[in-house]
């Protein structure tokens, strides 16, 4: 139960788009994430799902890795809240059929990613520890110098 200082933030309420900010889709994506606590790490990117090789009612394993509830199960199908997915690839990575999601994002420095299967999400996520371990290495040690 929140304190008398804090309001109460209903995200389905936040759903439903003001009629003066419809023409800006960013703030609302930005007061939907900001209510759940979710922090947007990707400049732009899209998620798709192949219904005809969905096995959702058999799994719901991307459902249940989503971290911001932006899947859900609909009428004997996966539904996506586009406004809700942050684009990180949880349910590339736990989805039992390859090339059945498809995220596809933007970073902020422009790098375009797309991932369908989770070998793709492990390699990227392998590639970034890698960089990140190289620049904590050389920020330690600046006598090191890269290959």
């Amino acid at each position: 139960m929140p304190n008398k200082d804090e309001k109460e933030i209903n995200i389905f309420d936040l759903l439903e788009a003001p009629k003066d900010k419809k023409n800006e889709p960013n703030s609302r994506r930005s007061e939907l994430l900001e209510s759940i606590g979710v922090k947007d790490r990707f400049k732009e990117g899209n998620i798709k799902i192949d219904m005809r090789t969905c096995r959702g009612i058999e799994c719901n394993y991307c459902v249940k890795a989503c971290p911001t509830n932006a899947l859900y199960w609909k009428a004997g199908e996966i539904g996506i809240v586009e406004d809700l997915c942050v684009y990180c690839t949880a349910c590339v990575a736990n989805c039992m059929v390859d090339d059945c999601i498809t995220v596809t994002r933007r970073r902020h420095d422009n790098e375009i990613e797309s991932f369908s299967n989770p070998k793709d999400v492990l390699t990227i996520q392998s590639k970034l520890c890698s960089k990140k371990r190289r620049e904590k290495v050389k920020s330690r040690s600046p006598t090191i110098t890269e290959n």
